[in-house]
């Protein structure tokens, strides 16, 4: 049977040790990966469902973690609207072609998420026979995708983003809606095909006010959650800067919220009451500098922080970063799969 220690700590149950899993848990600083590589491109390791299944599984077999993610790219969504996605050899990937005019936004149109993305699923229906723990599926947040859709994400500090959502509110907003209706129709379906539950990445929702966030963010995500409630399939949001949002995040009821290494999870805990899992939060800059000793002596800190607390899902503050050493990620992993909630 599924070692189930995730989704019961979703479930707020009592366990025996927290489960662990990570942000980015397949990636480069896996030499696995790095030959994959360098036999395929990016495009081909999303977009052929064989491969991206073979990299979903590398963490399973080289961490033995509690949980896998689906391999995938937050941007694949926007291909719904007819959008390519294009994974340069150097530097951030990007959408084209942007969208540019309130015409643009109008005019976009999404077509079904099983036709458009049907590689996704048949990735997740090839992964999901193999696991003998849960499998996450995911997907952008609605700010995020938009504000990659609009000029890339982090370009010039979000000039045209935040432009179009000051003067344009309508307008954003219609983007948005037509985004997070995209989102919810992904995430059902990878969750018909197998997904045991989700997290949402609106990575990028940091950098709004917090009446921005309320105005922008909060409904959408809400959106989702009620979007999936029949489906029974638990969702985590994440965002940078998630802890000081935490308290306006848990106003909408998520199964958990994924806090950045800013936060005191303990505190936040006390603060947010007993109904919301907490997910987090060692720091990532940390796991990649750090030796595996101090690695282990600072997961084992934050475990006895949290012990006995139930809802604690043992991660980082953002994934794991690409020149993190293997012993590291190791070191973290056994770490807490070595602790006990006795």
């Amino acid at each position: 049977m599924k070692r189930d220690l995730l989704l019961r700590a979703l479930r707020r149950e009592t366990v025996e040790r927290p489960p662990v899993w990570l942000m980015r848990q397949a990636g480069r600083y896996m030499p696995e990966y790095r030959a994959l590589r360098s036999k395929h491109t990016l495009w081909q390791l999303f977009h052929e469902p064989e491969l991206a299944a073979e990299v979903t599984f590398l963490p399973i077999t080289l961490l033995d973690v509690d949980a896998a993610i689906l391999f995938s790219d937050i941007l694949v969504l926007a291909e719904v609207f007819g959008k390519k996605i294009v994974f340069p050899e150097v530097g951030g990937p990007f959408v084209s072609p942007f969208v540019e005019t309130l015409a643009d936004i109008e005019s976009l149109s999404a077509k079904p998420v099983e036709e458009v993305l049907s590689y996704v699923q048949k990735t997740l229906q090839i992964v999901k026979p193999g696991l003998n723990v849960p499998l996450f599926g995911f997907c952008a947040g609605p700010f995020t995708l938009a504000s990659y859709m609009i000029e890339g994400a982090g370009k010039n500090g979000f000039a045209k983003t935040k432009n179009l959502m000051e003067n344009h509110p309508e307008h954003f907003h219609l983007l948005l809606s037509k985004i997070a209706d995209a989102s919810l129709e992904y995430l059902r379906m990878q969750v018909k095909a197998g997904a045991d539950a989700v997290q949402l990445f609106d990575s990028w929702a940091s950098v709004l006010s917090e009446d921005q966030f309320c105005t922008f963010c909060l409904p959408f995500w809400k959106q989702i959650i009620d979007g999936l409630e029949d489906l029974k399939a638990p969702v985590i949001l994440f965002c940078r800067d998630s802890y000081k949002f935490a308290p306006l995040i848990a106003t909408i009821s998520p199964h958990a919220i994924s806090i950045d290494e800013k936060g005191d999870m303990l505190a936040l805990r006390k603060q947010l009451g007993q109904d919301i899992a907490l997910q987090g939060n060692l720091c990532p800059e940390f796991l990649r500098d750090a030796t595996p000793e101090m690695v282990t002596l600072s997961t084992q800190k934050l475990l006895h922080s949290m012990h006995g607390e139930r809802g604690f899902i043992m991660n980082l503050g953002h994934g794991v970063l690409p020149l993190t050493p293997v012993e590291n990620v190791q070191a973290f992993v056994q770490t807490v799969k070595n602790f006990s909630n006795k």
